[in-house]
């Protein structure tokens, strides 16, 4: 969809409106929503809404898969739409976010994404910097001695030198704290009097008699979140002390008088503790068994990606490049990059069908340039499933592989072929490799196992009102129009409908079905040309001609539109599953009316072809007719 701004309104829309949305972030493909009443997310209509990848439910989170322009629906939902971005919330809602966040694994994976989420942009380009320098120097294009090279590696070491800074303020947004004032507490720890009282690490000194056991807290993860989310909580009690006409200057002093102490004596030590504890374990798992962990990280990997989860891997990750200058995870990811990419040009290479061919091939670019594989995986790994068994099979043995070569990158980054230069350690060749490998390996199994391109079960059935070829009553080749079914429920013969004018198809042919839910849903896009007064019809043309008639029950005029609501007027242009109409289905049947909806091409007789589903039951996300018109 083009039109941004259409897509940022449906989907506000479909998460319950502006006033449901706690707080919105976003990654690099999809929107992450918090949501005070997580039953108005509408996964459905999310997943049919062209735009949009997948709709996903998952950690207390409500995610929105957009691809590579979510930076663009991000900005028009938080500005023009009003929608809260990512500020910190307060009061009410913000116990209400809490609520919705769910058990502790699932709050501590949320909380790492929205802590390091804004952040990563800055570690990426500092990374790149960081490794092509080191191409520059080892080639002697530049000398290490010389100005340039301090200026750039200036620039290079600023983002991991300081990172801390940058967590503490991050994490005071997301543990709704004042972001500055946490800033300028972690910012002590890298102050020249603080570091300057540091010979060796682990050296002591004192504060007011208290024994401080002295750390290097540059590039450090784990102290500058321990640390903001204890003054989170200080600075909540101070508030509820301190008289709000002074609480501007008295609980920044008193935030700073107490924190930066506190992390100097216990706070800070601990975090380093935990972060070398860590470091020491993974360290400890890949002496052990690199093969088994690599084979462990790379085929579970996509999974985790999948579900969010793994943004909770990502502080083990830059806590290894701080202590030791290398990370060993990161390769072990990249397989699963790669070997969704792989899978990608698999279905590239076996797909008879112009259209799957072309997402293929649109989808895998992303995934090898820049490491964004949310489309291969939704769009055809998840679609196809056979593509995702092949993925990660060869993720894994690539995985294996790499881990068992103890493989390092030297700066954290998206696995991609531009970033290729951060892995330019000693163990270069082993990771090209594995990457190389997980991509044949992957594009091969799929080739080999093959796919089904027009599944019809869960939501991925090939979307209605696009274009097909059938072949007419000459034995021309038409283009056809595929309409979803605009209702949940059983199907029977037009011709058995309990009505002699519809059943004897005189209005036109069709197709009924028997509702099991009060709703009724756009079944391919075009304008509504009739809106009945009694709201229990509405016709609908599309863009090419086709005029559909959905007639709710039988006989259900007589209601004079009690029991109904429409959610659309005459004039209105819609796109497959949008919400047309809701009834009662209950009180309906309750008061003895036929429920059973005829749903009718009305201008058969310009048709050539109408073909009905074999299905017996269906939803909005199931093909109902395929209609194609005379040429």
């Amino acid at each position: 969809m083009s039109d941004f701004n259409v897509l940022s309104k449906k989907i506000v829309e479909l998460v319950g409106g502006k006033n449901n949305v706690l707080s919105l972030t976003h990654c690099i493909t999809r929107l992450r929503f918090s949501l005070k009443d997580a039953t108005k997310f509408n996964k459905k209509a999310l997943d049919n809404l062209d735009g949009v990848i997948l709709a996903i439910e998952s950690n207390g989170q409500y995610q929105v898969v957009i691809g590579d322009h979510v930076s663009s629906v991000y900005k028009i939902i938080t500005t023009d739409l009003g929608v809260h971005g990512s500020a910190p919330i307060s009061g009410e809602d913000a116990s209400s976010a809490t609520e919705v966040k769910g058990h502790f694994l699932a709050r501590l994976f949320n909380t790492m994404s929205s802590i390091f989420v804004p952040v990563v942009p800055a570690l990426t380009g500092a990374g790149m910097l960081k490794a092509l320098l080191v191409i520059l120097t080892t080639y002697h294009f530049l000398a290490i001695d010389s100005s340039s090279y301090k200026i750039l590696a200036a620039a290079s070491n600023s983002v991991f030198y300081f990172l801390p800074i940058m967590l503490a303020f991050s994490s005071a947004k997301t543990f709704n704290a004042h972001p500055f004032v946490a800033a300028g507490i972690v910012g002590a720890l890298l102050e020249p009097n603080f570091t300057g009282l540091l010979v060796n690490q682990g050296d002591v000194t004192y504060f007011l008699g208290i024994p401080v056991v002295l750390m290097k807290y540059m590039s450090t993860v784990i102290p500058a979140i321990l640390s903001i989310w204890v003054y989170s909580h200080l600075e909540r009690l101070m508030k509820r002390f301190v008289h709000h006409s002074i609480e501007m200057v008295i609980i920044p002093m008193l935030g700073l008088l107490i924190m930066v102490p506190l992390i100097a004596i216990a706070i800070g030590p601990l975090g380093v503790f935990l972060g070398n504890g860590i470091a020491n374990s993974i360290a400890f798992l890949t002496a052990r068994s690199g093969l088994l962990t690599g084979a462990i990280i790379g085929g579970g990997w996509t999974l985790l990606v999948m579900f969010g989860l793994h943004w909770g891997i990502v502080p083990a990750m830059l806590n290894n490049i701080a202590l030791h200058g290398f990370d060993t995870i990161k390769p072990a990811t990249a397989t699963a990059t790669f070997s969704q990419a792989g899978a990608a040009f698999g279905v590239f290479l076996k797909s008879k069908n112009k259209k799957t061919k072309t997402f293929a091939l649109s989808t895998m670019v992303p995934a090898l340039l820049a490491g964004v594989t949310e489309p291969i995986v939704y769009g055809i790994s998840v679609k196809y499933k056979r593509p995702m068994i092949a993925a990660l099979i060869s993720a894994t043995v690539a995985g294996a592989f790499v881990g068992a070569m103890h493989t390092t990158v030297m700066a954290y980054v998206f696995p991609s072929l531009l970033t290729l230069p951060a892995f330019m350690t000693s163990t270069f060749l082993f990771y090209t490799i594995g990457i190389f490998s997980a991509f044949i390996m992957s594009a091969g199994l799929t080739y080999l196992l093959g796919f089904e391109e027009h599944i019809e079960d869960d939501g991925f059935e090939e979307k209605a009102d696009e274009d097909t070829l059938v072949t007419s009553s000459n034995g021309q080749s038409l283009p056809a129009t595929l309409l979803a079914a605009p209702l949940k429920g059983d199907i029977i013969a037009l011709t058995d409908v309990k009505d002699p004018v519809f059943a004897s198809e005189s209005i036109g042919k069709g197709i009924a079905i028997v509702p099991t839910e009060g709703k009724v849903y756009a079944p391919l896009n075009g304008v509504v040309t009739t809106l009945f007064q009694t709201k229990h019809a509405v016709g609908i043309t599309s863009d090419n001609g086709i005029e559909v008639l959905i007639h709710v029950g039988i006989n259900t005029v007589k209601l004079n539109g009690e029991l109904f609501e429409a959610h659309i007027k005459q004039g209105d242009w819609i796109n497959t599953g949008d919400l047309l109409i809701t009834f009662d289905l209950d009180e309906l049947k309750k008061r003895g009316f036929d429920v059973t909806t005829p749903v009718i091409i009305a201008n058969t007789e310009e048709c050539d072809q109408i073909m009905n589903t074999n299905r017996q039951h269906v939803d909005q996300t199931n093909t109902l007719m395929t209609v194609s018109l005379r040429v």
